[in-house]
């Protein structure tokens, strides 16, 4: 009787332990990424890098953005913030939604324009879509996007 104690014990254990060390870590999409915008009809408008991290209210911060094309939208100094849910993480497979908002800064030529990115996480590929809201001309539109860990 007490071995049979002993293993229902042991069985309950690591059932509990596996539970609570679940590969559930919502850290997933913090590295650096590039990301690829285009628009409607296809042709690039937008590409920028930026390194994510993820908050522990799952509220992601992106530092360092860097837009590697020409536009009049954004200057240095942009801002990105958003938010990351998993949906599965599985064997190191994350999968989850997505968002991610660019602010370029409020002084200056590039004031109040904002990128906002909604889409899915798939391992190390986040692609959806994408609209611009600007003050200045030429700083609206949308589109899908494709951003990749680097």
């Amino acid at each position: 009787m007490k071995v049979l104690g002993n293993t229902i014990l042991l069985a309950c254990t690591i059932l509990l332990f596996a539970c609570g060390s679940s590969n559930n870590n919502n850290t997933n999409v913090d590295g650096n990424w590039t990301a690829t915008l285009t628009d409607q009809s296809g042709a690039q408008a937008f590409a920028f890098t930026t390194s994510l991290n993820t908050n522990s209210d799952n509220s992601i911060t992106g530092s360092n953005v860097t837009f590697t094309t020409n536009n009049g939208c954004f200057a240095n100094g942009a801002t990105a913030t958003g938010a990351f849910s998993v949906t599965g993480n599985f064997n190191g497979n994350a999968t989850g939604g997505f968002s991610l908002n660019l602010q370029s800064p409020a002084t200056g030529a590039t004031g109040n324009n904002t990128l906002s990115m909604q889409g899915t996480l798939n391992n190390n590929t986040i692609s959806g879509t994408w609209t611009l809201a600007g003050l200045q001309s030429g700083c609206t539109g949308s589109g899908t996007f494709t951003m990749t860990r680097m």
